[in-house]
């Protein structure tokens, strides 16, 4: 089942650049909210029956709120729009936290990769890598500093030493050189990079050519530009272990869809392959991965799906469900 959704209060509305807010969301009874850790997200309810994730970006030691950032996308679906009209002392919906950005356990160093907006997670988990004394260094990288959130946060920052920042308006030195940057670190080092499609692609594509094994490489999709139905789709079948009831899963709808039509109930969140809440596991078959979440090497095992987005490339995919 999905979280359920409860209410919470926006204590506070504040702005960032001219395109990024910020909240603070507490409790209306004025109690603790719910423990989370570095990486996690919210849904809110940014309208009635309009639903957004967004990332908590506030020190995971807190208790007293819950801080997300809202980039204002000028191709938004509505989400940011929505998100953006929202004033303080409203109440809003939302559930969670979920957290499927975790950060790897151990004492091996950990580099932070931020574009834009998704300085959010990370600046969260510069904050519990600085606070258990984890080696740690954060690269984030902007069109200019004017759109750059939480500047004056990351100069006052305990960890301050630990950030570098690059801008795109700026001097061709202080760029981000990922490619002397990455050959340099640690075998065992780990990656974490949130942002705009095209940062993130660059960013794990030099990664996976530097040899960094993509087990290293975490991220995290704010959105994805793959497209869940394409031409070429055909009719496949679905079946579910639990009970053999088979389903036929059309060329222009997904798995997530046709379980719905029949009744099977399942979580899911996002609905675009980025989030991972509907991740299923595959009993047989062979799936047609249109995700944006798992990494290669899980998608090469073929052993499980997001039925929010993606398909099969067999005649029959059987879901551990």
């Amino acid at each position: 089942m999905q979280d359920s959704f409860y209410l919470v209060s926006v204590a506070a509305r504040g702005w960032e650049t001219p395109d990024i807010i910020t909240f603070d969301l507490t409790s209306p009874a004025g109690g603790e909210l719910a423990a989370f850790t570095a990486g996690a997200h919210i849904d809110v309810e940014v309208a009635p029956g309009l639903v957004r994730q967004y990332s908590l970006l506030n020190d995971p030691a807190e208790r007293h709120r819950y801080r997300i950032g809202i980039l204002k996308d000028p191709v938004s679906r509505g989400g940011s729009v929505a998100a953006h009209a929202i004033q303080a002392g409203a109440q809003i919906r939302i559930a969670g936290p979920r957290n499927h950005f975790e950060l790897a356990d151990g004492p091996h160093e950990t580099l932070l990769l931020a574009g834009g907006i998704g300085i959010t997670p990370l600046l969260c988990m510069a904050q519990q890598l600085h606070q258990e004394g984890k080696p740690f260094a954060m690269h984030y990288c902007a069109r200019s500093r004017a759109a750059a959130a939480f500047l004056p946060l990351l100069a006052t920052a305990p960890f301050a030493e630990n950030v570098h920042l690059h801008f795109d308006d700026e001097a061709d030195e202080q760029r981000l050189d990922l490619k002397t940057l990455l050959p340099a670190l640690a075998p065992d080092a780990h990656l974490y990079v949130c942002g705009p499609g095209g940062f993130m692609a660059w960013c794990i594509e030099t990664a996976l050519a530097a040899g960094i094994d993509d087990a290293r490489v975490h991220r995290e999709y704010f959105k994805s530009d793959i497209a869940a139905e394409q031409p070429g789709d055909t009719s496949f079948e679905v079946q579910l272990a639990s009970t053999g009831a088979v389903y036929t899963v059309g060329a222009h709808t997904t798995i997530l869809n046709v379980l719905r039509e029949h009744g099977v109930t399942m979580p899911a969140s996002c609905e675009t392959g980025v989030c991972g809440t509907c991740l299923t596991g595959v009993v047989s078959g062979t799936p047609l991965h249109r995700d944006l979440y798992l990494t290669n090497e899980e998608k090469a095992a073929g052993d499980v799906i997001l039925p929010c987005c993606s398909r099969a490339a067999s005649a029959l995919l059987v879901l551990d469900i």
